[in-house]
């Protein structure tokens, strides 16, 4: 007796892993496209398991896929026979939508709507299947009904979704903003889902009727979740100003937190923003009990009046560093004040020595291994700038060694290798270049690989590396700030060595120091012998997109940016700027969709 059962227990689980592998591999012929071979199979599965809805649905499906539609009519209306489930009952009308038999199609498609009436909880599972086969307006139907039929629960997320996909952009943000309402805490979730749809553009029809709407909203009922819309649409609008507004009024509903508003500042600041970024900060001063929140404030402030600060202002600017570190002290806390003061020195007064004394000074304080680091990075970039090269690699060595592996290690590796690239040696730069190519950090990686390219495409031309040196000179000019000095060095290699491999790369960086000091008809000129003459070559992707900044920003050419981000679109589909490009050419055609 025993015996039997095991050997019967033997045979179910031999029977039911036999049928796993069937439906394994009849799953994968259908996700191959082999349907007549997954039709096989189903059918024989089915036959085991008659009532198994998921095997009627894939038959019907495969039939469908081989235009065999009265095949797949067979199997739903026996299946209907026996019970009237309404996701076949869909089914079935859109065998005979397919069959352009359109009538009888609506017809079995009201049907499964009017099933709802008596049992509502089908609501969601019906529509969805109209969904499946793309019927959106039966979906809707079924959707609106459930308001009726169910008004405890609500379907506009659902309608939202459905109306965006039939581009009924007015409908999808009336059925977001009363989802925002049912459930405040799915805010972010709507803003991604809608940021598609909203642009820079103030103008744009979809971004006014959000508009509209919110502020409609916030005189019904001023909740904070409508002052938080309103402001992240203005902030897509780079209104920072407007956001402001709304983050104020926030504030004084929920005072326990001012993160948002730095957010927004430095957001501002970002973008060039400069008066609205003050703004901010100074209102963040005046409500701030934190002494850590006072200080990122005074800096942020400070960076902002360092920018196009003369003489007379560079000085008061520096007599209220040395107020701020009398009143905070000069310890851990103060740490980022006290990096931001020593750049101040260093790049801005150009003090070199006291800079460097001063953070000398800072490295004996009590502080964490990763704030000595970062002490000590910025030491180093000092040091490069007074040309002190081998002892700024002694510092950025040390943080390697301290650090192995971390981001900032990784930082310091770059800046070894840029360091030794400035001082013509540039195998040993080659070196530690490889290395950083598999960097954690995707901005340090490709800046390496920008390097290392730059290197050995160079390097092996002359044999005495000249045009090389002149380039890296000229980069390290850039980086003191010298800017002249650089572009002068770079027309020596444009003037000496053009028709070198070199020459793009010098027309390029020129291009750049030529913006800086905006003198914008110059840079437009290299970008465009460039574009000429190395037109196939690695840097021509950056070189229309920042041509087509520069007629966009500065020159009031439009039309001639539009059509260097559409060459991006379409030459260039693998491009760091395709995303970007593709944003600003709709924008300036006007579309209304981001």
């Amino acid at each position: 007796m025993q015996q039997r059962f095991f050997v019967l227990l033997l045979l179910l689980g031999w029977y039911s892993g036999f049928s796993q592998n069937s439906e394994a591999l009849a799953e994968s012929y259908y996700k191959k496209a082999e349907f007549k071979k997954a039709l096989i199979i189903y059918e024989n599965l089915l036959k085991e398991k008659p009532l198994s809805y998921n095997y009627i649905d894939k038959l019907v499906d495969i039939h469908q896929q081989l235009e065999q539609y009265d095949e797949a009519e067979t199997i739903l209306t026996q299946r209907l026979s026996i019970s009237r489930n309404p996701e076949l009952i869909v089914a079935l009308g859109y065998n005979f939508q397919l069959k352009d038999s359109i009538t009888t199609a609506n017809t079995l498609y009201d049907e499964a709507i009017a099933f709802v009436d008596a049992k509502p909880f089908f609501i969601y599972t019906i529509a969805r299947k109209f969904e499946d086969y793309s019927l959106l307006d039966q979906a809707i139907q079924l959707y609106e009904k459930g308001k009726v039929l169910t008004p405890d629960k609500n379907y506009s997320i659902q309608l939202a979704r459905i109306y965006g996909d039939q581009g009924n952009v007015e409908q999808m943000l009336e059925n977001y903003i009363d989802y925002i309402h049912y459930k405040p805490n799915y805010l972010n979730n709507v803003k991604r889902s809608i940021s598609d749809f909203i642009s820079e553009n103030k103008e744009s029809v979809n971004n006014s009727y959000l508009r509209r709407l919110l502020l409609k909203k916030i005189q019904q009922s001023p909740e904070t979740y409508w002052y938080e819309m309103l402001s992240w649409l203005y902030v897509q609008e780079k209104a920072y100003n407007k956001s402001f507004i709304q983050e104020k009024a926030l504030y004084k509903r929920h005072p326990e937190s001012i993160d948002r508003l730095i957010e927004l500042a430095v957001t501002a600041q970002k973008d060039n923003d400069d008066d609205t970024a003050k703004s901010i900060f100074n209102f963040i001063l005046e409500i701030t009990q934190h002494p850590s929140t006072a200080l990122t404030a005074h800096q942020y402030i400070l960076e902002i009046d360092t920018k196009n600060a003369d003489d007379k202002t560079l000085k008061q600017i520096n007599e209220t560093y040395n107020d701020l570190l009398t009143e905070f002290g000069k310890s851990e806390l103060t740490l980022p004040l006290q990096l931001a003061y020593g750049k101040f020195l260093a790049f801005n007064q150009r003090d070199t020595e006291t800079a460097t004394s001063f953070l000398k000074n800072t490295l004996k304080l009590n502080i964490s291994t990763f704030q000595e680091a970062k002490v000590k990075l910025l030491l180093a970039d000092i040091l490069v700038l007074q040309e002190k090269f081998n002892e700024a690699l002694i510092y950025y060595s040390q943080i390697q060694v301290n650090l192995k592996n971390s981001p900032i290690a990784q930082e310091a590796r770059f800046k070894v290798a840029k360091t030794s690239y400035y001082k013509g040696d540039f195998d040993w730069a080659e070196s530690q270049l490889k290395i950083l190519k598999s960097s954690t950090s995707q901005l340090i990686a490709n800046d390496a690989l920008d390097l290392k390219l730059l290197i050995s495409d160079n390097k092996y031309e002359d044999s005495t590396q000249t045009a090389l040196k002149y380039y890296a000179k000229a980069d390290l000019f850039a980086f003191q700030n010298k800017t002249d000095e650089a572009i002068s060095l770079l027309d020596k290699i444009l003037e000496e060595h053009k028709g070198e491999s070199i020459t793009d790369q010098a027309l390029y960086q020129q291009a750049k120091l030529y913006e800086k000091k905006k003198q914008y008809t110059k840079a437009e000129a290299n970008y465009q012998e460039i574009i000429k003459d190395y037109g196939e070559d690695i840097l021509v992707d950056d070189t229309l997109y920042y041509l087509a900044e520069l007629y966009n920003m500065h020159l009031a050419k439009p039309e001639e940016a539009k059509l260097l981000y559409e060459k991006i679109i379409f030459e260039h589909q693998d491009s760091i700027y395709f995303i970007e490009a593709r944003k600003k050419f709709r924008m300036l055609r006007g579309d209304s969709i981001n």
